[in-house]
């Protein structure tokens, strides 16, 4: 738990383009994630080993969560998109216990590249839902006067998507280090047993809240259309 936590330190240099621990640490999740997606698909086998089980049941546990929020027929194009967010968030929060690393995560960076993701999801599936004019339309209900309230609405929620997740993360580390200063390695175990909770708390908020948004986005624009549809 080192470094500035609104930027990280700089590792190295590539042509004068610094790359920071958090970027870095990000792109090894991301390639870690990949290779273990990969090495479960290509042993994936009738009777599954103890790797295919627990991927399946965690598999299985997100398309549940999934399919509370969102209609039937959305649940298997957006069920990726969440879990990998899930999964994603999960495995960089933890970074935070090993030694001499940050979480990803507590980087403002990382948790707004996170943010502007789930906001342009949110419109990718609204317009596949119900077609970008009934979507673009559900922004003008009940009155037209609404829009730059719901255009507003639509930043804030982003920014404090970002933010809550960045000062979770940034406040669990500061109290963690913190700890440690005044009571030395006496108290490791409880510190790792609260970052664990933690980091799952905070990637299932976050996880969860990217559901409701586009869950929303998905009701509104076929709201819409069907109330076009019957005045039509």
């Amino acid at each position: 738990m080192t470094g500035n936590m609104l930027a990280g330190d700089v590792w190295f240099s590539i042509g004068g383009i610094a790359l920071r621990e958090s970027l870095v640490l990000s792109y090894f999740v991301t390639a870690l994630l990949a290779l273990v997606a990969f090495a479960i698909r290509h042993r994936l086998s009738e009777a599954p080993g103890r790797l295919q089980t627990a991927a399946e049941a965690a598999v299985t546990l997100m398309t549940d969560a999934v399919a509370e929020v969102v209609p039937p027929r959305f649940v298997t194009q957006i069920a990726p998109f969440v879990g990998t967010l899930w999964l994603f968030i999960v495995t960089a929060n933890l970074l935070g216990l090993v030694p001499g690393l940050s979480a990803p995560t507590s980087d403002l960076s990382v948790t707004s590249a996170l943010a502007v993701l789930v906001f342009f999801a949110v419109h990718v599936y609204g317009i596949r839902a119900a077609g970008w004019r009934a979507y673009l339309r559900h922004y003008l209900q009940p009155n037209p006067i609404l829009l730059p309230f719901h255009l507003v609405s639509e930043l804030t929620r982003t920014l404090a998507l970002a933010v809550r997740l960045f000062g979770n993360l940034m406040s669990l580390e500061l109290a963690a280090l913190l700890v440690l200063l005044v009571a030395g390695f006496l108290v490791p175990v409880p510190l790792l047993l609260l970052h664990v909770i933690e980091a799952l708390v905070q990637a299932y908020i976050f996880g969860m809240l990217a559901l409701i948004y586009i869950g929303s986005a998905l009701e509104a624009a076929q709201l819409t259309d069907s109330s076009q549809s019957l005045e039509s």
